[in-house]
Formats: structure tokens, sequence, C-alpha cells
């Protein structure tokens, strides 16, 4: 008795719709890579970072406090132009709360960035002093 064919395994949809969404996470920072200009400059400085990392061999925990600080300021610029994208299209007259609501958010890049900064020259400072 011939046993009947077996369709061939396909990963359970759960699956499938977890490998898409990354795939809409990734479309999502490439278009921002592409048309903002202020994570093109975080992209640039993330590059600059992990070389000057690389460079001066960083410690174990030294590289989770960069990698912690870039992560942050990256999340930060991407729920910006998430906000700004979100209001432009419901606010596309200038409205006070709509003005704040960018601000507010801008304003949380520039805290996240200033931090990162901090995490910067407690991390680098320290080892480049010694180099001069």
């Amino acid at each position: 008795m011939a046993s009947p064919e077996r369709p061939p395994r396909r990963f359970p949809a759960v699956l499938r719709r977890r490998a898409a969404s990354f795939g809409y996470a990734l479309r999502g920072v490439a278009a921002a890579l592409r048309t903002e200009v202020h994570l093109q400059f975080h992209a640039a400085a993330t590059v600059a970072v992990l070389g000057l990392g690389w460079y001066l061999e960083l410690a174990r925990w030294e590289w989770a406090l960069v990698v912690l600080a870039v992560g942050l300021v990256w999340s930060l610029e991407l729920l910006n132009t998430a906000v700004e994208a979100v209001v432009n299209l419901v606010s596309p007259e200038y409205h006070p709360l709509a003005g704040r609501a960018k601000d507010v958010a801008a304003g949380a890049v520039l805290a996240g960035a200033i931090a990162a900064a901090a995490v910067g020259a407690l991390v680098f400072g320290p080892r480049l002093w010694a180099l001069l």
C-alpha cells in the first residue's frame, strides 16, 4: 500500500509574518536613510565611532556602552522621523500642537545624542588623550 504524498513542509504562517515584519522594518530604516539628512549624519558618525572603537581595541563593556548609545540615537531618530511623518499627514497646515509634537520628538533625539556624546567622551576620551 503506497503512502499518500505529503505536501512540502512550509514555514508556519506565524514565522512568515514575523519574517515579513523584519522586512518592513528594514524598508523603513532604508527609506529614512534615503530621505533624512540627520540620520545620514548619524550613520556616518556610527561608522566613525565603530572604526575608532576597533582601532582603540575597546573592552567588551566599553563596546556595550557604545553600542547602546548608538542604538539609542538611531532609535530616537527613527521615532522622530515617524512622528514628523504622522504629524504632517494629520496636520498639513501649521498648528501649534503639531509644532510642539515635532519639537518634543526632536528634543528627544537631542537628549539621546547628548547622552551618547557623554558616553563617547567617557569611553574614548581617556584613550585619545593618552595618544596625544
